[in-house]
This record gives structure tokens, sequence and C-alpha cells, in this order.
């Protein structure tokens, strides 16, 4: 790529060969990305670096087609255009007017009514990306499918509201959003907090744990019964992951979790979601400083062709 027309940012191409969304027309596109660089307050340890997320993962993402052979053969490519919108612009000393800004962003995506994936960031912008959809679309109930290993249901991290472990106290907070079909999917794990389970259920979400998922006799149709659940009683369902759902063998740019799914279940899980009809997603917690081979960055790109195979099967 040495045309530097083909660059969103410097050496950065735009995610999976996308058209340049900050200078081409993104009315012929169908499926919108962007980034959100943001580490806000962290809740163990040192800085993690995932705000470098999306621009690594643009990165890698230039090896891949869109071919997948193993779900018929599709051709992602010949089905949908991509436009990235490149990043919201952050602001790392202020997390409230960041916030503001990502709803905003988010906001103006939702408006265009196209399917939008977001690259993270930690899970703190999931709640903005909501509120934006909120706004957006005011007179939409929302159901989610929340896949992580942990709850990020906390009140507060030490006096801050929009930590990366409270996003979904905000969600169940929101206008809009249907907590009863907000499906925390994947939980487990000594690095909950005891209380996380509990405000789940006080909130009204529901909780399926990662040995539900294995233990399911049939993974296709366990994923068709979470999206039901997530799907009753709303307009629009919305996926949120966060990379950790993941074991730490098949994800080692993200969180040290261990007996987190394989790249094949949260793969065909995804598939299964989108086939049903997602409004859109995020993929969130890549660290790519810590992972020398970027293979939590390369990740991304095919999840995100899982999904939109399964965009394409649901608007066909």
């Amino acid at each position: 790529m040495s045309n530097t027309n083909n660059m969103l940012y410097g050496n950065t191409p735009p995610f999976l060969g996308a058209i340049n969304g900050t200078t081409d027309s993104i009315e012929k596109a169908d499926v919108l990305i962007y980034g959100v660089p943001w580490e806000g307050a962290v809740t163990w340890g040192d800085y993690t670096g995932c705000e470098l997320g999306p621009k690594v993962m643009r990165l890698c993402s230039g090896r891949y087609s869109g071919y997948l052979p193993e779900l018929d053969h599709i051709d992602v490519f010949e089905h949908l255009t991509l436009a990235d919108l490149g990043d919201v612009d952050v602001v790392p000393a202020d997390v409230e007017e960041t916030m503001n800004r990502i709803a905003s962003f988010a906001k103006d995506v939702w408006k265009t009514n196209k399917f939008p994936i977001a690259l993270g960031g930690d899970h703190g912008i999931t709640y903005p990306i909501v509120r934006g959809l909120t706004e957006a679309h005011p007179d939409k109930k929302i159901g989610i499918l929340h896949l992580d290993t942990h709850y990020d249901n906390m009140p507060h991290h030490e006096g801050e509201k929009y930590a990366r472990s409270t996003p979904f106290a905000r969600l169940y907070e929101l206008d809009g959003v249907v907590n009863e079909s907000l499906i925390h999917t994947g939980i487990h794990g000594p690095r909950n907090k005891p209380a996380t389970g509990r405000y789940a259920k006080e909130a009204g979400a529901k909780t399926v744990t990662v040995n539900q998922i294995r233990e399911a006799s049939n993974l296709r149709e366990f994923a068709g019964e979470l999206y039901e659940m997530a799907s009753a009683d709303v307009d629009l369902v919305y996926l949120s992951i966060c990379s950790d759902v993941l074991d730490v063998a098949f994800n080692p740019g993200g969180p040290a979790d261990v007996n987190g799914l394989t790249s094949y279940e949260l793969l065909t899980l995804v598939y299964e979601f989108a086939s049903r009809g997602l409004v859109g997603m995020d993929f969130v917690e890549v660290y790519p400083q810590q992972d020398p081979n970027d293979i939590s960055s390369h990740f991304a790109s095919t999840l995100a062709l899982y999904a939109l195979a399964g965009h394409i099967t649901y608007t066909k």
C-alpha cells in the first residue's frame, strides 16, 4: 500500500481494505468502521495500552481478504462495501468530555442506519456508543448481547463512573436499554467480584456462564436461544465483545483470563447472532504492547468478517 491516499493515518490503512471514510463519500458503504483509542481509569496494575488497539488492528487487517471457505465459500467483499471513518477524537485528560465525544460520534454513525463496528479501546466505550444509539433512535428499545469474562457492572471504580469495569452499570440506568434483554454471556472466573452477579440480578439482566455455553449440546442452536433472550421485547440488538471472553491461550493480547471460549466458539456465536439481526457491535480490550506477534489484533479481522458474513445472511 504505497499510495498514501490508501492510508487513514500516516502508515495506517483503513480496516480490511475499506474505503477511506475520512476523505471519500461514505454513501456507497454498507458498513462503517471506527476506532475509539481510549484507555480511561485502569482497574488493576498499570496502563495496558488498549488505546493502541484500533491502529494495530488496522495494520494487521491488511493481510486478509473477505473470503471464508468454511462459511459456504462466502466472499464478504462481494456483498458489502466497508468505509473506515477513522478514530473518535478523545481527550486523555478528560473522561466526561471523551464520553460525550464518543456518544456524539456514535450518534452520527447510528443516524446513517448502516452497520457499524467500533474497535476499542477499553470496555468503557460501550456505554457512550449505546447512549448514542438511544439518542439517534429514541423510539427504539435495545437489547444487548455482552460477551465477556467479567460483568463490568461495578457502580464505580474508586469514584470513577466511566471506568472499564463500570459500563454495564451505566447501561442498566440508560433509558432505551431493556435490562431484561441484556445478556451477560460467557461470564466466569474469580476476577469477578461477589457483588457483580447480584448487581446484574437486581437490575434484571441475565447471566449465561461459560460452562452453559460449553455444555450446550448444539452451539448454533444455543446461540439462537441466547439471541431470543436478547431480542425479547426490543427493537434492536447490539453486540459488545471483550477480547477476554476468549481463553488467554487464544488471546495473548488481552487480559490473562483462563477457562474462556475457544476462537471457534466465539466466532460461531458471533456469526449466529449476526445472522439473526444485529444493529452493530464493538470489540474491545486488545493490548498490542503485550502481544509481540499481534495475534489478538489479527483475530479482530476474522471476528469482523464472521459478523459481516452473518449480517449478509440476515439481510438476504
